[in-house]
């Protein structure tokens, strides 16, 4: 089955424009200088390492390029001269009678850091002299134990440093964007149907927020025009207009009290009354859109909606004489509202009479529930959800594009009073539902 179609007021209208989640500015900035942050820690602490190495590099280099210098020179002036090994510095002569150990042998000429010999670490300088090779080691595995410990005293450091950064970045775009935070939830809070809004932004409040403020200021001002210019045209054609719908109506009725009258110029009499009625009703929707909704509630009546729908349902049944169509109203419970007669009376015929007019052959079953709510099946041809879309896409755009005039202002009287009109594909048909009372 497609999906219903729902309006309920000004929500409905904007809920699809406004699309998935999306992340607030403040979230947006905070992972951005977070993100900038934690690579510049990264990046700091891996140039420290590069920058440690190569400085550790030069610095065994140094040491054992002395040490071998001396041994060197201290040979060639005493030709018995002979190496004592420390007990982190041993030296090994690919000539004498002390074998090279193992691990080293295969090391060429230069320095060699990091060197694992009997389970410790090592830095080895191997170097060719006089057709000879000689090879000094240094252990430095308490070293290498303390330069860890360094290592990670850093890294908590940094990491300590990151996160503090991290707090006192969060609080500082917290300050920096709660004004606009603010405005934007004052723009959220605005209602359509209320007048004289106005968007108030403190002293402090940066340049930037101003000229919006302003902007949205002068619209909701130049919108507050337009409504009551709406309001006021609408009032005064409406009530024009009464006065030669109302000469109309009651010519006509006179004109069917004639006995003489034939047939044929009854029929039309009828035409032209029940015509008029049509107009009247119409008039009565663009009344009831010109008031702003707090006044509608003086003049509302208090309506039996068990009563008034077998009045509605008879009114329309000429309608499908010409039809292999029937009305079948089902048992009502007692049900009553508060709202203005003439409204629920245009409300609730519009929508019978567009449910005879989408359909062939069947029955059109009505239905009030205790809620206030009513409900019309018909059984076909109905509205594809294509143009149930098309109904709302008008009303949403404030314009209307062939499909009649009543469906777009029962769409309007539900925003303007609070009610709520549903429509659903059936199988065959569609089916309405109107609930006569505010969510």
């Amino acid at each position: 089955m497609p999906t219903p179609t729902e309006f309920n007021g000004p929500a409905a209208g904007t809920a699809g424009a406004r699309g998935g989640f999306r992340s607030s500015l403040q979230r947006r900035i905070l992972l951005g200088v977070l993100g900038y942050t934690a690579l510049l820690s990264i990046a700091v602490v891996v140039q420290g390492f590069v920058v440690n190495e190569h400085a550790e590099h030069l610095v065994w280099t140094s040491l054992m390029d002395s040490e071998l210098d001396h041994f060197i020179e201290r040979r060639r002036i005493e030709p018995d001269y002979r190496w004592i090994d420390t007990e982190s510095l041993s030296l090994y002569d690919s000539r004498g009678d002390r074998p090279i150990p193992a691990d080293l042998q295969a090391l060429g000429p230069g320095v060699h850091d990091d060197i694992l010999v009997d389970g410790g670490e090592r830095v080895v300088m191997v170097r060719d002299v006089d057709g000879g090779r000689l090879t000094l080691s240094l252990d430095i595995t308490d070293m290498e134990h303390s330069e860890f410990d360094m290592a990670l005293t850093i890294a908590g450091a940094a990491l300590t440093t990151l996160l503090l950064l991290a707090v006192m970045i969060a609080w500082g775009v917290h300050r920096l964007v709660r004004p606009l935070s603010h405005m934007a939830q004052r723009i959220g809070g605005l209602q359509p149907d209320r007048a004289g809004q106005r968007i108030e932004v403190p002293e402090a409040a940066s340049s930037e927020l101003v000229v919006i403020a302003d902007a949205v200021n002068d619209y909701l001002e130049r919108n507050d025009r337009f409504v009551e210019r709406e309001r006021a045209f609408i009032d005064s054609a409406s009530h024009e207009l009464r006065t030669p719908i109302a000469v109309i109506a009651g010519s006509t009725e006179l004109a069917l009290e004639q006995r003489e009258l034939p047939p044929g110029a009854q029929l039309q009499l009828e035409r032209i009354r029940r015509t008029a009625r049509d107009v009247e009703q119409l008039i009565s929707l663009l009344l009831v859109l010109a008031k702003d909704p707090q006044r509608l509630a003086a003049s509302a009546d208090r309506v039996a909606l068990d009563q008034l729908l077998p009045e509605i349902v008879e009114d329309h049944r000429h309608l499908t004489r010409d039809k292999d169509l029937s009305l079948a109203l089902a048992p009502m419970p007692h049900c009553e509202i508060v709202a203005p007669l003439p409204i629920v009376q245009a409300a609730i015929g519009n929508l019978l009479r567009n449910a005879i007019e989408n359909s062939d052959r069947g029955e059109i079953a009505i239905r009030l529930s205790a809620d206030a709510t009513v409900i019309i099946e018909d059984p076909g041809h109905g509205m594809t959800p294509e143009e149930i879309s098309a109904i709302y896409a008008r009303v949403a755009r404030g314009g209307r594009e062939g499909g009649g005039i009543g469906l777009d202002l029962i769409s309007r009287l539900c925003e303007h009073l609070g009610w709520s009109l549903r429509f659903d594909a059936t199988e065959r048909g569609t089916r309405t539902t109107l609930r006569l009372r505010p969510d």
